[in-house]
């Protein structure tokens, strides 16, 4: 629970201590090694359904094969081929290592045939899986050397007396074999990789989705109440200084504030309409460009006096353009009352053929940083428009004065609309 709260890994690196009081590592083996290998549960049941079948498969096969009788030896080592396999899973090297010399010491007493080699054959099976490729390849390979060993030229030596030399053809059967244990193996390990992959790529690009909507959101909540907050302050402060002095003009402050908290409140409704389950449509439009003289009224009763002035032959905007314009325009006004002495403000919007150029400037004494705020409004003016393959400028003008500049491009919907040179809207007196 604690760390569901916090939002923190619910396996803690390394060797540290779990909450649960386990060591992390212990607690991998228990979970998963962390790589998306799956969970490393012990495969009791398949363990012990190879455990009865091999002892009883291998008499009825010896007996079917005319060999003697199986031995008190032969029984024990039938018994403990399968013991190994519980370990497939957590000790794969482990468990194939112990498996093919105990199945070489069945094949040493004379007894060849029968499912013996099942255990081999999945404990092969799961070493080239799990990623031990390298030791499942020269286990099989010795163990096959040592059967042919076993069979042409050791067989003198080993029990039952008097047996003969097995045939060559037997050792083409079980290099067959051996190369399609081998197959199967490295097809299901590949199939396996591919799966981890992609799994591992969806999982990134959910993170990477879940970070763009918080980023996205963030930027639009900042966007959305700097303004209204910035013009909620300076109101405030006006009228606090004139709440004695000029009650009547104290009053014209609180219904500005009003007003402003008004606004606020209704656009963060907006943005949080806009986390919706897919296939909602929104339930407002978003804000474009044709709200500037919202923007202009807002910064005059924030004392801004706010000129636009258009220039090109304007046309529709895509949404997205056109909100990430209104929304730089608004951020750029935000800091001009928040950290410019300014009470002028000129806004211009100059359409190009494919691109949307943005100027804000301020007479305002501030210099450096400052006039840019804390960096926040900045940084998401240059998300919006590396967004859309813009640039964003700000910085000091060389004669006094701070500005930032946008240039985004601009594919275009429709025809132009309105044709000819600059047109000039006054925002007011502020």
């Amino acid at each position: 629970m604690e760390e569901q709260r916090r939002g923190g890994p619910p396996h803690p690196p390394g060797g540290a201590a779990a909450p649960d009081g386990r060591p992390a590592r212990r607690r991998r083996w228990a979970h998963g090694n962390g790589h998306g290998r799956g969970p490393r549960r012990t495969p009791w049941l398949s363990s012990l359904v190879v455990a009865a079948s091999v002892p009883v498969g291998t008499a009825f096969a010896s007996h079917g094969e005319g060999h003697e009788r199986l031995t008190p030896l032969a029984w024990a080592l039938l018994l403990l081929v399968p013991a190994f396999l519980p370990l497939r899973r957590r000790r794969p090297v482990l468990a194939l290592a112990g498996t093919a010399v105990v199945t070489l010491a069945f094949l040493a007493v004379g007894h060849r045939y029968g499912p013996v080699f099942v255990p081999l054959v999945i404990t092969v099976f799961t070493a080239v899986v799990s990623g031990r490729r390298q030791a499942a390849w020269w286990t099989v390979g010795a163990f096959w050397t040592c059967h042919a060993l076993f069979a042409h030229w050791l067989h003198r030596h080993l029990p039952p007396a008097g047996d003969r030399a097995a045939p060559w053809g037997h050792e083409l059967i079980a290099a067959a074999w051996v190369c399609a244990v081998l197959a199967a193996s490295e097809l299901a390990r590949i199939k396996k990789e591919e799966w981890i992959r992609q799994r591992t790529e969806r999982a990134a690009a959910a993170r990477r989705r879940a970070d763009e909507e918080r980023l996205r959101i963030a930027r639009e909540l900042h966007d959305v109440l700097a303004h209204s907050i910035s013009v909620i302050n300076v109101q405030a402060g006006v009228g606090l200084a004139l709440l004695d002095s000029d009650p009547e003009q104290a009053r014209t402050a609180l219904t500005t504030i009003k007003a402003a908290s008004k606004e606020a409140l209704g656009e963060v409704r907006q943005v949080l309409d806009g986390l919706r389950t897919p296939g909602d449509a929104p339930r407002a439009p978003a804000p474009g460009l044709d709200r500037l003289p919202e923007l202009v009224e807002q910064a005059a009763t924030a004392g801004l006096d706010v000129t636009v002035a258009t220039g090109g032959a304007s046309f529709p905007l895509p949404p997205g353009t056109d909100l990430a314009a209104f929304r730089i325009v608004q951020e750029a006004l935000t800091n001009v009352v928040r950290h410019s002495g300014s009470r002028r403000a000129r806004v211009r919007i100059v359409y190009g053929r494919d691109r949307l150029a943005l100027h804000v400037d301020d007479d305002g004494p501030a210099t450096g940083s400052d006039a840019g705020g804390s960096g926040n409004g900045l940084a998401g003016m240059r998300e919006r428009a590396a967004a859309l393959g813009g640039v964003i400028e700000a910085g000091v003008r060389p004669d006094g004065g701070f500005r930032v500049r946008a240039d985004l491009p601009v594919r275009r919907a429709a025809l132009p609309v309105q044709q000819n040179g600059d047109t000039m809207t006054d925002g007011g007196t502020g």
